[in-house]
C-alpha cells in the first residue's frame, strides 16, 4: 500500500522512539477549537481544465493553473493585485464560462440558511483583464452562465433574472417573488435542508430557455424567534417552516424561453401535495426532466416535459415499502447519446447503479453485490466507464471503482485501506484522491484514470509527526452481538496510559439518524481525544437504522424513529458496562440532532444504564420537526400517532434518574429551541433537576468566535462533575 510518508499511521507512530507520556503535551480544547492545532492541510478551489490535462487551484489567493502529469504551475489566470485593481481584496470562489474566456467570480458571502446565500459576483474577461460587477441593484444568489457564455442568470429577492454580458442589459425573468410568499428559482426551507440544494433554476443546454421552480409558500405556517443581537427591542424574524402533517409549499416548475420572454408552466399533476426533488435537462434541448415525489416519499417518478407546451410524459416508476433512497445531485444521469440515463436505486436491497434507454426500460444493473454504492463520481462515456465509491469491503470503509459498462466487470482503484474519495478531470483521463483513516491524516494523491499514482499533492506529513508529541490513544474497532441477535459496529478510545486492571468511566458518543455513519475508518482528533487524556474511555456505536449496510438495515427503524436505535445504545453501554475495565455505574451519552434526541432518550429509557447525558439542539417530540425528513422516516402523524409520541423524550420525563444538560440556540432554524423549551416545561412538572445551555442568536451548529471554545470546555466540566 502506497501511504506516502506517513506510511506508519498515527498508531505505529505513536510506538517509536519518542519521549514518555509523562514528558508528552496534552490537548487542549483551545488546541481543537481555537488554534486549528491538529487542521490537516487540503487542496482548495480545484477545477478541471476543458482540455482535461490541466486544473486551476487557489494558491496564495491567486489562480493558478498547474499541470495534471508535472504539478507545476504552467499559467496564472487571476492575481490578487489584479483583483486590487478593480477594488476587490480577494474571492472565495469561481467559476469558468464553458469555452474558458471568462470566470464569475464570488465575493462577499453571506449564508441565509445552511445553503443558501448572497453574495457579489464579479465577470473576468481573460482577454481583456478587465473586471465588471455581474449586477448594479444588490446582492445575488447563484449565478451560473449560460452554456455558451454570453449570459448569467441569478435570483435576487425571490426572482429570476440574467444578465446579458455583451450588452449589460439586466433582464427580469420573474416579478411576483416576495418573502414569506412566492419564491422564484430558489428553493424554500425545507427543500434546502432536506433535499440538499438551493439553486433552483437551470439552463436548457442550447442556452435559450431557463427551468426554474416556482414556490407558493402562503399555505405554509410561519415560525417566529428572537433575534436579540444586542438590540434594546430584539427583533422578531418568521418564516416559512412546514412541520410533520402540515401544509408544505405548493411548488410549480416553469420554462422561460428567452426569445419570446414567456414562462410555460410544466404539468407535474393534479397533486398539490408532492415534491419535485431534482429538475434536470435531457440532452434534446427542449426535454426537462422532473424527480416527482409523492408527500409519503414511497413513489417517485421521472417524469419528461416539452418546454414549448408544458406536457410531460413519464419515463421512469418506482415504489417502495418504506421510503425511495434519497434524492442527490447524481441521482440522475442522462447519457451524451441522448438515449440513456443512470440513476441509483435500492430495489434490490442495496444501493445500486442502473442504466435505462429513455423509454424507461432497464438496460443493465451496472453493479451489483451485497453491499452499497456511496457516491456515483461520473462516466467516461467515450470509453464506457463508470466510476463510484463504494463500501463493498467494510461498511466502515469507501473505495474507489470502476465499472466497464460493456463487460460489466468491477475493478477497485484505491490501494489505501480507508476513507476514499475522487475528483475526475474533464474527460475522466486523472483523479485527485483525497484519503484518510484513523490512522493517517489527510492523503491527497493525484492519479491517471487507471488508479496508478502519479504524484502526491499533499501528505500532511507535519500533522502525523505533530501527534506524536501529544498524549494521543488511536480508536479501536470492534463489533459486538446485541441481545437481539444484532451485530453492530464500534469503536473505542481508551484513556491515555489505559491499565486493563483498573476500571474507567465512559462517555458514548452518537449520532445514529437514518442512513448516518460515525464509525468509520476516518481521520479525527476531537474532544473525544481530551477526554482520553482526562480517564476516560470513549465509546461510539452505529445502531440499527444507520448507513453503508443495505436497505433493510436502513428502514427498519421506519415508522418508530428512536425506538430500536435507542435499543441499540442501551444494549451497547450494557455490553461495554461488562468489560472488565469499566466502570459500569459511570457510563454516560452524548449527541447532536439526532444525536441529541437520542442521549435524552437514553438517559430517561435507559435510567438505570446511563448516569449523565448531554444533549445538544435535540429533536424532543417529532410533532415539531420539518416535514420532508420527519415523514420520510416516520410517515404521517395522523397515520402513525404510536410512531410519533411513543420514542419522543418529552414524553419519557417522569423516567429521568441521572444528569442532563440540555443546550440550543436560540436563532436555531432547523430544531427550534422550541423542542428544548417545551421539554424543560415538561421536566419541571415531573419535579426533575436539569442543566441548560442556551446561546443567544447561534443556529444549529452553536458557533462564532469564542462560541465553541466555551461550548466545548462545557461539555467537558459536565462531564468531569457528573460522570
Amino acid at each position: 500500500m502506497q501511504r506516502g510518508r506517513i506510511a506508519l499511521g498515527l498508531a505505529a507512530l505513536l510506538c517509536v522512539s519518542i519521549p514518555s507520556l509523562a514528558q508528552k503535551k496534552e490537548i487542549t480544547i483551545s488546541d481543537l477549537m481555537e488554534k486549528g492545532t491538529f487542521r490537516a492541510k487540503s487542496v482548495s478551489g480545484i477545477n478541471s481544465m476543458n482540455d482535461g490535462v490541466n486544473y486551476t487551484a487557489f494558491s496564495g489567493g491567486d489562480i493558478v493553473v498547474y499541470s495534471y502529469q508535472t504539478g507545476k504551475a504552467v499559467d496564472t489566470i487571476l492575481t490578487v493585485k489584479q483583483l486590487q485593481q478593480f477594488g476587490l481584496k480577494s474571492v472565495s470562489g469561481y467559476e469558468f464560462s464553458a469555452d474558458e474566456k471568462q470566470l464569475l467570480l464570488l465575493t462577499g458571502s453571506e449564508p441565509v440558511y445552511r445553503r443558501s446565500f448572497t453574495a457579489s459576483y464579479y465577470i473576468f474577461n481573460r482577454a481583456t483583464k478587465a473586471i465588471k460587477p455581474l449586477s448594479s441593484n444588490g446582492k445575488q444568489s447563484y449565478a451560473t452562465f449560460s452554456p455558451d457564455g454570453s449570459k448569467v442568470a441569478f435570483t435576487r429577492d425571490n426572482n429570476v433574472y440574467y444578465t446579458n454580458l455583451a450588452t449589460g442589459k439586466e433582464v427580469q425573468v420573474t416579478t411576483d417573488g416576495k418573502f414569506n410568499h412566492i419564491i422564484n428559482g430558489s428553493t424554500d426551507w425545507v427543500y434546502e435542508e432536506e433535499f440538499g440544494f438551493a439553486k433552483g433554476f437551470e439552463w436548457s443546454p442550447d442556452g435559450k430557455a431557463i427551468a426554474f421552480y416556482r414556490f407558493d409558500e402562503s399555505r405554509v405556517k410561519l415560525f417566529n424567534m428572537n433575534k436579540f443581537e444586542g438590540k434594546l427591542y430584539p427583533a422578531n424574524y418568521t418564516y416559512k417552516y412546514p412541520k410533520a402533517g402540515e401544509q408544505n409549499s405548493v411548488v410549480s416548475i416553469y420554462c422561460y424561453d428567452l426569445a419570446s420572454a414567456k414562462s410555460t408552466k410544466m404539468n407535474v399533476g393534479d397533486e398539490d401535495n408532492q415534491y419535485i426533488a431534482r429538475i434536470k435537462w435531457t440532452k434534446t434541448p427542449a426535454k426537462l426532466a422532473m424527480v416527482r415525489l409523492n408527500r409519503l416519499q414511497n413513489h417517485l417518478d421521472i417524469l419528461v416535459g416539452n418546454a414549448a407546451d408544458g406536457t410531460t410524459t413519464t419515463l421512469y416508476t418506482e415504489k417502495n415499502d418504506r421510503y425511495i433512497t434519497e434524492v442527490t445531485d447524481s441521482y440522475l444521469t442522462f447519457l451524451d447519446n441522448g438515449t440513456q440515463f443512470i440513476i441509483n436505486s435500492e430495489k434490490d436491497g442495496y444501493n445500486h447503479l442502473y442504466l435505462f434507454d429513455m423509454n424507461g426500460k432497464q438496460v443493465k444493473q451496472i453493479t451489483k453485490g451485497s453491499w452499497d454504492v456511496t457516491s456515483f463520481l461520473g462516466i467516461d462515456q467515450k470509453n464506457g466507464l463508470v466510476y463510484y465509491l463504494a463500501a463493498a469491503k467494510s461498511p466502515m470503509q469507501r473505495e474507489l471503482y470502476v465499472a466497464n459498462l460493456k463487460s460489466g466487470e468491477s475493478k477497485m482503484l484505491s490501494t489505501n485501506v480507508g476513507t476514499n474519495k475522487a475528483v475526475f478531470s474533464t474527460g475522466f483521463k486523472y483523479y485527485i484522491n483525497f484519503f484518510n483513516s484513523t490512522t493517517s491524516p489527510m492523503l491527497i494523491t493525484l492519479h491517471q484514470a487507471n488508479g496508478k499514482q502519479i504524484r502526491t499533492l499533499e501528505d500532511n506529513a507535519a500533522l502525523a509527526q505533530k501527534v506524536t508529541e501529544y498524549n494521543i490513544t488511536p480508536k479501536e474497532f470492534f463489533t459486538f452481538v446485541t441481545p437481539e441477535g444484532v451485530t453492530l459496529n464500534g469503536w473505542m478510545i481508551k484513556p491515555v496510559g489505559f491499565d486493563s486492571s483498573k476500571k474507567y468511566p465512559v462517555l458514548m458518543t452518537q449520532y445514529s439518524g437514518p442512513g448516518s455513519q460515525e464509525v468509520l475508518d476516518s481521520w479525527e482528533l476531537g474532544w473525544e481525544n481530551v477526554l482520553a487524556q482526562k480517564g476516560y474511555l470513549v465509546v461510539c456505536v452505529d445502531g440499527r437504522g444507520t448507513g453503508a449496510r443495505g436497505e433493510a438495515f436502513k428502514k427498519q427503524t421506519y415508522g418508530q424513529l428512536g425506538k430500536l436505535e435507542v435499543l441499540d445504545q442501551i444494549s451497547a453501554a450494557k455490553y461495554v458496562g461488562s468489560l472488565p475495565y469499566v466502570d459500569k455505574g459511570r457510563i454516560g451519552i452524548w449527541g447532536w440532532s439526532y444525536g441529541g434526541f437520542m442521549s435524552l432518550n437514553a438517559i430517561m429509557q435507559g435510567a438505570d444504564v446511563f448516569k449523565m447525558a448531554i444533549a445538544v439542539a435535540p429533536v424532543t417530540n417529532w410533532r415539531f420537526y420539518d416535514s420532508v425528513y420527519t415523514e420520510r422516516y416516520n410517515g404521517l402523524p395522523n397515520d402513525n400517532p404510536g410512531g410519533y409520541d411513543d420514542n419522543s423524550p418529552i414524553n419519557h420525563v417522569d423516567k429521568l434518574k441521572g444528569k442532563v444538560l440540555i443546550v440550543h440556540g436560540t436563532a436555531d432554524d432547523n430544531v427550534h429551541i422550541q423542542n428544548s423549551y417545551e421539554l424543560v416545561s415538561k421536566l419541571v412538572q415531573a419535579n426533575k433537576q436539569y442543566d441548560m445551555m442556551v446561546y443567544p442568536d447561534k443556529n444549529h451548529s452553536i458557533y462564532g468566535g469564542k462560541t465553541r471554545l466555551q461550548l466545548y470546555s462545557k461539555f467537558l466540566n459536565y462531564v468531569e462533575a457528573n460522570l
